[in-house]
């Protein structure tokens, strides 16, 4: 959830010198998100990808009521496993 709301937050530092994002990056990263949709959080669960997904969902304003119902079916999903292998 931090990472959605930081991800609302975060285009208004875009001009600045720090941004760790280039702009051209920035644009390959939303027509990503736009091309899979909020389908993609199904992935927030896995480790490398998962965190900056949440991110890009905010700065793409994913309502926050879906981000909230994907993330958690994903990440329940993921501890289920884990638990059921354990």
């Amino acid at each position: 959830m931090l990472n959605w709301w930081l991800g609302t937050h975060l285009e208004r530092f875009r001009q600045r010198r720090w941004f760790p994002v280039s702009p051209k990056r920035l644009v390959r990263i939303q027509a990503a998100y736009q091309r899979y949709g909020w389908w993609s959080l199904l992935l927030s669960w896995t480790p490398v990808i998962g965190d900056p997904l949440t991110l890009v969902a905010g700065v793409m304003r994913e309502p926050l009521w879906r981000f909230l119902l994907v993330v958690t079916l994903a990440k329940t999903t993921r501890y289920v496993v884990v638990w059921g292998l354990t």
